[in-house]
């Protein structure tokens, strides 16, 4: 079977990519490379999420586009939590919120990528604060004693989130990110959390790994991108995480 990768120009429509169900598209090595090119417009930012590909490349390489197969995802309900989280969080030194501090998140997502340097480029960090402000992209932060501990942000299309990366400033900052996220997508109607690649640690976390033609399956009944969708409440600082408290008291 031949394998092709499509260059896309960036004067391309924003709707340029392949059709990752086609099953000689991406699935060659490395594993899940679909298209080169384009530009990280909001639209074709938008375009991408709605038909399961990412953007993911290093500060020296053109602009790359993946759908990997298989796909790792988190069900809100399915969601593990450790018992050294449930001490953590029977602390009352933890507070999270939803939107406070996107440029922080995004930056202790960049500086956290060891040796090998980081992903979020400048050119990335940019991209998302637009889709921040036009509503689809968001960050949930933890905070312990009042200084960011950590966070997570992705891209909301209805009933499905997009976590791009997450970080931790201190032991544990992540993981109440995690869980504060996964407590606002259960309020929220939000059915899953799309997590791109399987790790170790994701398992730790309840994740599940779906083949991808059952994750693009998935899409056509969560994605909505005809408009920003805000969470179900508007943002607020330091949400207190009594509900988390409680559900780890069970």
């Amino acid at each position: 079977m031949e394998y092709r990768v499509k260059t896309i120009a960036p004067n391309d429509p924003p709707d340029a990519f392949p059709d990752p169900k086609q099953m000689d598209i991406a699935l060659g090595y490395p594993d899940g490379l679909l298209a080169i090119g384009g530009d990280l417009s909001p639209e074709r930012l938008l375009v991408a999420y709605s038909q399961g590909i990412f953007p993911w490349y290093n500060d020296d390489q053109p602009i790359l586009w993946w759908s990997p197969d298989p796909r790792a995802v988190i069900y809100p309900e399915g969601f593990h939590m450790s018992r050294s989280l449930v001490r953590e969080l029977r602390h009352p030194v933890w507070t999270y919120s939803l939107n406070q501090d996107f440029p922080g998140v995004i930056q202790g997502c960049a500086d956290n990528r060891g040796e090998y340097g980081t992903w979020i480029t400048a050119e990335m960090a940019s991209a998302y604060m637009h889709l921040h402000e036009l509503g689809y992209a968001h960050s949930v932060e933890s905070w312990h004693e009042g200084e960011l501990a950590g966070g997570i942000y992705g891209v909301r299309l209805g009933s499905i989130f997009f976590a791009e990366s997450m970080f931790s400033a201190r032991s544990a900052g992540s993981k109440v990110a995690l869980s504060a996220l996964v407590q606002l997508c259960k309020e929220c109607g939000i059915e899953m959390l799309d997590c791109q690649m399987e790790s170790d640690h994701l398992a730790t976390l309840g994740m599940k790994t779906l083949p991808r033609e059952h994750f693009l399956q998935a899409l056509g009944t969560l994605v909505v991108v005809e408009a920003a969708l805000q969470w179900c409440f508007p943002p607020r600082p330091a949400i207190g995480l009594a509900e988390l408290r409680e559900q780890s008291a069970c």
